[in-house]
């Protein structure tokens, strides 16, 4: 490293700080990276379960519609630095890779802690000064522009900052909402934080007598007041407190949101959505005929999980024990709506420290989207999800932390360079 190089410190080792510090140093720059937990990519090791959704193959301009947080600034981010960009780095680097169902990337292993390491190894050979368990506590700033960092060990001077500190999610991976406070320190506005990409709490008793059971092929529904409505269809779970799941979390951004409006926000489960009301009913009276000879609680086997099948009849009014050829119309009818219209009365949501992703944060009107370069600290940068940015599920959050990682990294060294 020579001697003249610029020094650039990173603040944070997730999936921003690791790109943008490997991305600087590639670039001749001498890059501290701090981490305040003892080993860094904690949640990336935690990711898609264990399995670390990278990206997702769909063309760039679906990751600016799937991003409801602000998409829109990430569009010089991914025009430096797209999933195709971000594949061909991993792959120079010796990582294999697989697309799976809704074009999410995972490492072909299945392993996270290979891409984890992955990053470390890279650390070493791009020569970072990693300074693990060792949290900044402050950015010292002069003349208006970003001129160290402090932390418990001493004062560091540097060129150029990026901070990278991730949200208020998963705070036992280091995600602990640091970041913000450094940022207002500066001057940034930081928006309201609130979670997204997060289970929701619901007060009906069935959730916590239905926990564990998965539902495929469903379509739930959320409706804030009768005005605001949103929809999905695929697989959800119940839990002791409520619901979880894919269509659950992609719902639970604009729950959180109207929650945290104060509005009440009603759920409701369609369990048969490629039926019409008429054709149910016309499934429901063949079933019947089959059981004739059945009580109601073992007549709708061939309807629905078993496990559902008290709670569906309790929500239509039927006792269990009802001999099918005693149903009346009327109940059948029930019935149909009980399974077409399942009630969910949703009164908050999981704590923020459970979200997948945090949305709110350093606002991106104070940040310039061509070069994550702060608008009111000269030479800090910001990337990750310390911004207030956030996507849906199916890599889309990953790709935004390691685009503006990418982006800021290459912004930084530009600038000290031309000076």
């Amino acid at each position: 490293m020579n001697s003249t190089a610029k020094r650039i410190a990173v603040i944070g080792g997730g999936v921003a700080g690791l790109l943008a510090s490997l991305t600087a140093a590639h670039e001749g720059a001498k890059v501290l990276l701090f981490e305040k937990m003892p080993k860094v990519g904690l949640k990336m090791g935690i990711t898609g379960k264990g399995r670390c959704n990278l990206t997702n193959s769909a063309p760039i301009m679906d990751f600016i519609a799937k991003t409801p947080g602000n998409g829109k600034f990430l569009y010089s981010a991914y025009e430096k630095f797209d999933n195709e960009d971000l594949l061909s780095l991993l792959h120079s680097w010796g990582l294999a890779t697989k697309v799976e169902r809704g074009g999410r990337v995972f490492p072909q292993s299945d392993d996270a802690q290979e891409v984890r390491h992955l990053f470390m190894d890279r650390l070493k050979k791009e020569k970072v000064e990693l300074h693990l368990e060792e949290p900044v506590r402050h950015i010292t700033a002069a003349d208006g522009r970003a001129a160290g960092v402090v932390t418990d060990k001493g004062r560091y001077n540097v060129d150029a900052v990026i901070l990278t500190t991730g949200g208020a999610s998963y705070p036992r991976t280091g995600s602990t909402g640091d970041g913000y406070a450094m940022a207002r320190e500066l001057g940034h506005k930081v928006t309201t934080i609130r979670p997204a990409l997060i289970p929701l709490v619901c007060s009906e008793v069935y959730c916590k007598d239905l926990q564990g059971l998965s539902l495929k092929n469903v379509t739930l529904s959320v409706d804030a007041g009768g005005r605001r409505k949103a929809e999905e269809f695929g697989e959800m779970s119940f839990t002791p407190f409520g619901i979880s799941g894919p269509i659950v979390l992609s719902l639970s951004d604009k729950v959180s949101l109207w929650i945290s409006q104060g509005r009440g926000v009603k759920g409701t489960i369609d369990l048969k959505p490629a039926l019409t009301r008429e054709v149910l009913d016309r499934r429901v009276l063949r079933d019947l005929e089959k059981y004739h000879l059945k009580q109601m609680a073992g007549a709708l086997t061939d309807l629905m999980p078993h496990r559902m099948i008290d709670t569906i009849l309790e929500l239509a009014g039927i006792p269990g024990d009802l001999p099918v050829s005693e149903l009346k119309k009327g109940q059948r009818l029930a019935l149909v709506e009980a399974m077409k219209n399942m009630p969910l009365t949703i009164v908050g949501t999981r704590p923020i420290s459970e979200a997948i992703v945090t949305a709110g944060g350093v606002s991106v009107k104070e940040v310039n989207p061509s070069t994550m370069e702060s608008k009111i600290i000269r030479h800090l940068y910001l990337a990750g999800e310390v911004l207030d940015i956030h996507a849906y599920t199916g890599g889309y959050n990953l790709q935004a932390a390691f685009s503006t990682g990418h982006l800021a990294a290459l912004s930084a060294v530009k600038e000290l360079e031309s000076e």
